[in-house]
């Protein structure tokens, strides 16, 4: 049987099939989101190098992915203030979708630029430095994950006793322009048993830092309390000034007892920047910070260097190694 296809139907036929590829051209690509990172760290630095790839395989777990949909400007001062001002402004005009910042200092910096650019922290004391009105309800355009609570200050001090129980007095490295370092000391100081002298050191600069330490240094059984907030980006320093002066120190963070320090008490400090990279997601999606509530580490972590305390001389008490989540040899 022969079917006849009349003229008017053979056009339309013929002009639907042109439309085809003109319909398949008119489908737009995927938009590509801009994240704007702004860190205390330095490039090189190991901490650095582990926080973003740990920042991008959790996005990359949420669809996100680097060239396709979603590109990431970073910024890193290796704890330059300066740096931080200036790295701040480039990132805000650039009018990202959202800016993720590491470290304390570098939240202020960025909120100075914009009221308005979504911004994800992994910090110490927003609400004591007046980045969020609360933990519940951050308010604003900035929320996130702090890494500690103060009262870890006086578990550093414990330590410290613990594994140097002859000290009679305690030199505590802080940053006096941060509310952790300021916050942190006065934990101690409400502690600090009678007799425990206690002698604050400015971490400011590098040549504060070791002009404090090997000042404090001269008089005997001393230790050090290093605390969080502006003290990250001189651990080696303050780790090779400890051990020159044969100092014990307790430290805030794992990574300064793989680099050498004697023993570090605190908050695992990869997992944050994994819920950090949830909260950017959840922004990419329509979500406002002042609806994401401030949330408080989950992980905390106790790490001796036997190598270290074998070079000053201590024993490590058996009780204080079986609560170790790692000892390093």
């Amino acid at each position: 049987m022969t079917v006849t296809i009349g003229r008017r139907e053979l056009l339309a036929a013929l002009g639907g099939a042109a439309a085809w590829p003109l319909a398949a051209g008119a489908q737009q690509p995927e938009r590509v989101r801009l994240i704007g990172v702004l860190s205390v760290f330095a490039k090189d630095d190991p901490e650095a190098t582990a926080r973003e790839a740990a920042f991008q395989e959790t996005l990359a777990d949420l669809g996100w992915t680097i060239g396709r949909n979603v590109r990431i400007d970073y910024r890193r001062t290796g704890g330059d203030t300066e740096s931080l001002r200036k790295y701040a402004a480039e990132l805000v005009a650039l009018a990202p979708d959202v800016i993720l910042t590491h470290g304390s200092q570098a939240v202020g910096p960025v909120l100075q630029q914009t009221r308005t650019v979504p911004i994800v922290f992994v910090s110490v004391d927003p609400v004591g430095s007046g980045h969020v009105a609360s933990l519940a309800r951050p308010g604003g355009n900035a929320t996130g994950f702090t890494q500690f609570e103060y009262r870890i200050a006086g578990k550093w001090l414990e330590l410290l006793q613990e594994i140097a129980p002859s000290i009679s007095q305690v030199a505590v490295i802080r940053d006096p322009r941060t509310g952790p370092g300021i916050g942190q000391f006065a934990v101690i100081q409400a502690l600090a048993p009678v007799g425990l002298e206690l002698f604050p050191a400015n971490a400011i600069s590098a040549g504060e830092i070791e002009r404090g330490i090997a000042a404090f240094a001269r008089s005997p059984n001393g230790g050090l309390i290093v605390t969080s907030g502006g003290t990250a980006f001189h651990r080696n320093l303050i780790i090779s000034l400890a051990a020159r002066h044969r100092l014990p120190a307790v430290y805030p963070y794992r990574y300064y007892s793989t680099a050498g320090g004697l023993i570090s008490y605190g908050p695992n400090t990869i997992e944050p920047v994994r819920r950090a990279a949830s909260y950017v997601d959840r922004i990419l999606k329509g979500e406002k910070p002042a609806d994401l509530p401030v949330q408080a580490p989950i992980k905390y972590e106790l790490a001796i260097n036997l190598k270290t305390a074998k070079a000053l001389g201590l024993t490590v008490p058996d009780t204080l190694l079986a609560r170790a989540d790692e000892v390093i040899e």
